[in-house]
């Protein structure tokens, strides 16, 4: 009788192993999240200072940008202030609401 441990022994003496790999994952490039317009409505119940400040804080706009965008929206009735990605616009939006602005969210 053979032993079997002497079968799994190759010709030089050692014991094969068989190892299995699994497939290595394909990795996918991060996908950008899809654009949003933040868009800032005109208000007449609000001081032009307070709405400007108010871009300015909330907004990567600066002053000179800001007061440009107020004045966008007083003679059209709308300004884009900016795009971003939806939870963020979402967020400005509520910003704004709760500083008594009106601002909409739109996909781009």
């Amino acid at each position: 009788m053979s032993d079997p441990q002497e079968k799994s022994k190759s010709n030089d003496g050692n014991s094969a192993t068989a190892v299995q790999t699994k497939p290595v994952p394909t990795r996918r490039p991060p996908q950008l999240l899809p654009p949003y317009n933040v868009l800032l409505h005109n208000d007449d119940s609000n001081e032009v200072l307070f709405v400007v400040e108010t871009i300015v804080m909330l907004t990567p706009l600066n002053a000179q940008d800001a007061v440009e965008k107020m004045k966008e929206a007083h003679e059209t009735g709308v300004s884009l202030l900016m795009t971003t990605h939806l939870e963020r616009a979402e967020l400005i939006q509520q910003q704004f609401s709760s500083r008594g602005l009106t601002v909409t969210v739109e996909p781009a």
